[in-house]
């Protein structure tokens, strides 16, 4: 199966050896987005609210450039550098699914890339 490589301008460009997602078949692997605003490849993001709010925009607009939007999410990892964060990015985060949430797993970890508090990386089908 050819995979085809999604990258576009309105997320952040990987800080590493990775791509913004691939796309295998009907599947759509979008690596873990944190609060790079990707006008100014800063973290412009001063509380969680606004890293969650970053975070789903850079989501979006992978998924946008992929054909895809929330509704062809299937599953979706949650990481949190605190877990006293989670019921702000489990509200913001709620907001772009409706119907039928994709299955999930939220998990604390010590240290996310840039300092961040919140990464979030998704599979989406077609």
């Amino acid at each position: 199966m050819e995979k085809k490589i999604i990258n576009t301008p309105g997320a952040p460009a990987p800080i590493g050896p990775y791509n913004q997602a691939v796309q295998v078949g009907s599947l759509l692997f979008v690596s873990g987005q944190v609060a790079i605003n990707p006008a100014t490849n800063n973290i412009d993001a001063k509380n969680i609210r606004e890293e969650t709010i970053q975070v789903m925009k850079n989501l979006t607009a992978i998924l946008h450039e992929a054909q895809m939007d929330f509704n062809n999410v299937v599953k979706t990892t949650i990481f949190l550098s605190d877990m006293a964060d989670f019921p702000t990015v489990n509200e913001i985060y709620a907001g772009y699914f409706t119907g039928d949430y994709p299955a999930r797993e939220t998990v604390a970890v010590r240290g996310l890339p840039k300092n961040v508090n919140v990464e979030i990386s998704i599979i989406a089908s077609r």
